[in-house]
This record gives C-alpha cells, sequence and structure tokens, in this order.
C-alpha cells in the first residue's frame, strides 16, 4: 500500500545513506515473517506488528513526510519500491 511505501521512506529518510538498503529489507522481511504470525495466532507480533510494513515503520524513529520536490526524499521511496520489488522477485525464485 502507499501508506505502508511512504512510512518506511520516511525511517530511511532519519538514516545515513549507507544504512538505508539493510534497514529496509530488515523491515519487509520482519513483516512478511509478522504477517504470517498474525495468520497462525490471529494477533499481532509483539515486535513487529500486523504484517504490515506500516506497523513496523512506526517502531522506528521517522521523519515528516516531505514533499516530492524533496531530492533526498524521492530516493527513499525509490528505494522502497526496489527493494521490494527485489524481494518479490527473490521469493518468485525461491
Amino acid at each position: 500500500m502507499h501508506g505502508d511505501v511512504v512510512a518506511v521512506a520516511r525511517v530511511l529518510l532519519a538514516l545515513p545513506n549507507d544504512s538505508r538498503r539493510t534497514r529496509c529489507e530488515s523491515m519487509i522481511r520482519q513483516s512478511h515473517a509478522a504477517h504470517h504470525y498474525f495468520k497462525r495466532f490471529g494477533y499481532s507480533h509483539p515486535r513487529w506488528g500486523d504484517g504490515s510494513l506500516m506497523s513496523i515503520a512506526h517502531r522506528f524513529p521517522m521523519r515528516p513526510e516531505p514533499s516530492f520536490s524533496d531530492s533526498e526524499y524521492c530516493r527513499c521511496v525509490a528505494q522502497v519500491l526496489r527493494c521490494l520489488e527485489e524481494w518479490r522477485l527473490s521469493r518468485r525464485r525461491s
């Protein structure tokens, strides 16, 4: 969802550039695991939330959402979308 991408991008915006990819990939993996946890037990994972990226993102410091005229924010949004695409492609291969 759009809100999930925005929330993760806001978290990435608060990080140094060299830490962003690792954090993004970690949040995606945790979100996926939390989704399965929620499906199995019927309630949110205690640390990772309900399986949405937004629920994980809100557990980290995040910057206010800027407009798309902010180049750094655009790079963060693009990073989230790239990480999601790579994660989905890797799941298809396995």
